[in-house]
């Protein structure tokens, strides 16, 4: 028996790192679950990779059009929503005095535009007691160089998860955020132009524990909020980063 059984959860952004990892857990754990992404063939890939009670949705969760597309999908084929895990996410750095329109643009409409429109339009899925898992990361709290607008999106779904806890508390939806920190995923290694290697040596004495995590590491916390063992746990922020931004 696994603690998730007959639970139905969706993951956007499920195809690679972090995604894809929470989607195999959750399947683990006995959910049926839906994931998205941009590209069919990552999504393809992904589907083979988890092997079972998995479908794959393409589409942008920064456009509204594609989100209805999801959403009644999901309605059509099993009624609900037990478990959302808003993980699509891009994230691009540019100092102070060299953001473009665009660039904030697009990270703004990704990462908060996008979760909070993926979570609204989930809203009549979603049954009393489900679990909302926002996926923000330790930049939210810290002051990394050329990441003000890319950390400005992620404080955001920390704002979200208590505004959302109170909005939703009559449904008793509990909504919580995961904030990784170094994670080694294409993501951190496209955005910091470092490998596996590089990373762990630029990490090494950076992280009080010596090593940049694992995607499956936030998956066993994304596993925990999602289940009844965080029954407990609401409008809270979890940090899965070695202690980064703890100390």
């Amino acid at each position: 028996m696994g603690k998730l059984d007959g639970k139905v959860a969706l993951v956007t952004g499920g195809s690679t790192g972090i995604g894809l990892a929470a989607a195999q857990r959750l399947v683990a754990d006995g959910a049926y679950v839906f994931i998205t992404g941009r590209r069919k063939g990552e999504l393809d890939a992904a589907v083979a990779q988890i092997g079972r009670n998995v479908v794959a949705i393409q589409g942008d969760v920064s456009k509204l059009a594609d989100l209805d597309r999801l959403v009644a999908t999901i309605r059509e084929a099993k009624g609900r929503i037990d478990v959302l895990l808003a993980n699509a996410g891009v994230a691009d750095s540019a100092a102070l005095g060299d953001i473009s329109e665009e660039q904030f643009d697009r990270i703004f409409d990704i990462n908060v535009k996008g979760t909070l429109f993926t979570v609204q339009k989930a809203l009549p899925l979603l049954p009393s007691g489900a679990s909302v898992i926002l996926l923000s990361s330790v930049v939210g709290s810290k002051g990394f160089a050329s990441r003000s607008v890319y950390s400005a999106t992620k404080a955001a779904l920390r704002s979200f998860a208590r505004t959302w806890t109170t909005d939703l508390k009559s449904r008793r939806i509990r909504v919580n955020v995961v904030s990784p920190g170094a994670i080694d995923t294409p993501g951190l290694q496209g955005l910091t132009k470092m490998g596996s290697d590089g990373l762990a040596d630029f990490y090494r004495d950076r992280v009080p524990l010596g090593r940049v995590g694992r995607p499956e590491e936030i998956a066993n916390a994304v596993s925990f909020l999602a289940s009844d063992e965080s029954s407990y746990v609401a409008g809270t922020e979890l940090f899965v980063d070695g202690g980064l931004a703890q100390v």
